[in-house]
């Protein structure tokens, strides 16, 4: 398919496929300059769907945190009563009573609170990794096939990962830090005016120092993130391509270039530690030498009477206790920035059109028509491309038989395969199945008639049975061992270890023994229309054999039709249609294409392919 897309389109349309200009929009994030990430309501709208459906959690885990905030603000005022019972006379036992109480309180409501959240967190990123993989793998194809995949896997894998806290936490922090911090300078004013003020000054300075810092947080997180799915992406497509990589020599340029992108994500997320550090140490340090005027001031009014040693033990407490709901908030701040940085890259995802394969009707019982199918004046121009991939396309393929479609590259071959696969719908024109337009079927009702093994023929994780039966789920081990007998695969799974419960990653299938696990479980059972794109591009003569027997076989009560870069493999084919540019040049059976046509010739040709007709 040297020409064509591979997502299914023609290399003369850029839909669909992950050219630079995608990658580099898609990745530019990862750049110096990333794009700033602010607290706008089209992210947070991506918190909050992951938080809507926990809502009554999160307002469990509120009143937790409530009620663990009240025992820890009560504590100073319980420990100056302690205080000041000493020395009265008084009974120690009510006041001691009290503070342990209220410490045991705060212990189970903390303990409660964090079993509750820490449940919700991982359900928040379930939720979120479950929807990005229906979105993902029910999207219309060229939408999910022009982003790197690299970057899709990062979306699931990590950016769920910062979604985590932002969505199931920071709620909960936010109004128990608020609630704390209020609560605290509150009782911090009624136990002695002049000290919150000193305080409050300390405060008001961290607080601006944060403000700038935290932004940057954001900024550095999300830099952090898109590099990692930009090295992820590099190391994937390395990976895929091993073979050439080593063949061509270029392990060290690539390995140059994925640490490159290991050097570049590991640089931002140390500039990502270094603000934060640089925010928690302000935020810490700030606190802690308020405590030390706090401590200095309060020890010269005790000195000069004008303060109770209980109350400024009290006030100290409360001092330190300010720490927790600061650093609550900045840390709930920077889970937000970093929530939202993620939900703006998830939310980048929306733009993948999910496909309804249930809209539309069956086909109508008893429907039947000369061509299974037909393609009347169909036109289909990508978006973006100056030409369209096919032009008042016109073709009906028999309902029996083996049908071949040839021609040079970008000449429509896989662009036609994707309408008929209704991976793409066609700028005008009509397609039908068995005489009923696409148009009042279903995506699945089409697909139900169609089976397909693309050049690739990719091979899924899990045993060899299960990408057997991946069309026909249902379908039983006789079935299974006929498919596999049909493409000359059987022996060699009887000769593993565990049959077809082998997994595939576990074993050493070549390439043309793979494409023949994919032909397998096109013909478990037999379709009403078998596409083969090049199925017999990586096979030897004799296994190429045998697939002509499975063509031959399958075309003797349904519709075969073959896209062919080989026409060695087609020139048996009852009717080959000849594409160029899109348009159907000529049809015809080998023999009369030859006689009649120049380009079919020249093919022919190039591919030294015998010219004489074959005798009759």
């Amino acid at each position: 398919m040297s020409g064509d897309r591979a997502d299914g389109g023609d290399a003369t349309s850029t839909a669909g496929v992950a050219t630079p200009t995608a990658t580099a929009t898609a990745t530019a994030t990862g750049t110096d300059t990333p794009e700033k990430v602010p607290l706008r309501w089209e992210n947070l709208r991506v918190l909050w769907a992951f938080v809507r459906p926990h809502a009554r959690v999160v307002a469990v885990g509120i009143v937790l945190g409530l009620g663990a905030t009240a025992a820890t603000l009560a504590m100073p005022l319980a420990t100056k009563w302690v205080l000041d019972t000493l020395g009265t006379g008084a009974s120690l036992s009510r006041p001691v009573g009290i503070l342990v109480g209220l410490l045991v309180l705060g212990l189970v409501c903390g303990l409660a609170q964090w079993v509750l959240l820490g449940r919700l967190a991982e359900q928040v990123v379930l939720d979120a990794r479950t929807s990005l993989v229906h979105r993902f793998l029910r999207g219309r194809l060229g939408d999910v096939t022009e982003r790197p995949t690299g970057e899709l896997v990062t979306r699931i894998t990590s950016d769920t990962v910062l979604l985590r806290e932002a969505a199931s936490s920071s709620a909960v922090q936010l109004v128990n830090g608020l609630v704390s911090l209020v609560g605290t300078v509150v009782l911090m004013a009624v136990l002695d005016l002049p000290l919150l003020l000193s305080t409050l000054a300390a405060i008001v300075v961290v607080a601006v120092l944060l403000g700038v810092l935290l932004p940057r947080i954001g900024v550095a997180q999300r830099a952090a993130q898109a590099s990692v799915g930009q090295l992820g992406s590099v190391l994937e497509t390395s990976l895929r391509a091993l073979r050439t990589v080593k063949a061509s020599r270029a392990e060290e340029r690539q390995v140059q270039r994925i640490v490159h992108e290991a050097e570049e994500s590991a640089r931002h997320s140390v500039r990502a530690v270094w603000i934060t550090a640089v925010a928690w140490s302000i935020a810490g340090g700030g606190i802690q030498l308020a405590i030390i005027a706090i401590l200095a001031i309060g020890a010269w009014r005790v000195d000069a009477g004008g303060l109770s040693v209980s109350t400024l033990v009290a006030f100290l407490l409360y001092a330190f206790n300010i720490v927790d709901p600061i650093t609550t908030l900045t840390q709930t701040f920077t889970q937000l920035q970093s929530g939202v940085a993620a939900a703006a890259r998830i939310r980048e995802t929306e733009g993948i059109e999910v496909e309804d394969v249930h809209a539309g009707g069956a086909l109508p019982a008893g429907a039947e028509s000369p061509a299974v199918l037909e393609l009347d004046r169909v036109t289909l121009t990508y978006p973006g491309a100056d030409e369209p991939a096919v032009h008042e396309l016109s073709l009906a393929v028999p309902a029996r038989g083996h049908t071949a479609i040839v021609g040079p590259s970008g000449a429509g071959k896989t662009s036609t395969f994707s309408l008929l696969l209704r991976f793409v719908d066609p700028t005008s024109g009509t397609l039908r199945l068995d005489g009923v337009p696409f148009a009042d079927l279903s995506i699945d009702a089409v697909r139900s008639r169609l089976a397909y093994v693309e050049q690739e023929t990719p091979l899924l994780s899990g045993t060899l049975r299960e990408n057997v039966v991946i069309r026909y789920p249902d379908a039983t081990d006789d079935e299974v061992w006929r498919a596999l007998d049909a493409v000359r695969l059987g022996d060699r799974v009887r000769a593993l270890a565990d049959g077809l419960d082998t997994v595939v990653s576990a074993t050493s299938l070549s390439g043309g023994e793979r494409q023949r696990v994919a032909l397998a479980r096109a013909v478990v059972r037999e379709p009403d229309v078998l596409l083969l794109d090049e199925a017999t591009a990586q096979l030897d003569g004799l296994t190429e054999a045998a697939i002509q027997e499975v063509i031959d076989r399958v075309g003797r009560e349904h519709a075969v039709l073959t896209i062919a870069h080989r026409l060695s493999t087609v020139i048996d084919a009852q009717l080959i249609v000849l594409l160029e540019a899109g348009r159907v040049r000529a049809t015809g059976t080998h023999a009369e294409l030859l006689a009649t046509d120049d380009l079919y010739r020249e093919l022919v040709a190039a591919l030294r392919i015998s010219t004489e007709p074959d005798p009759v």
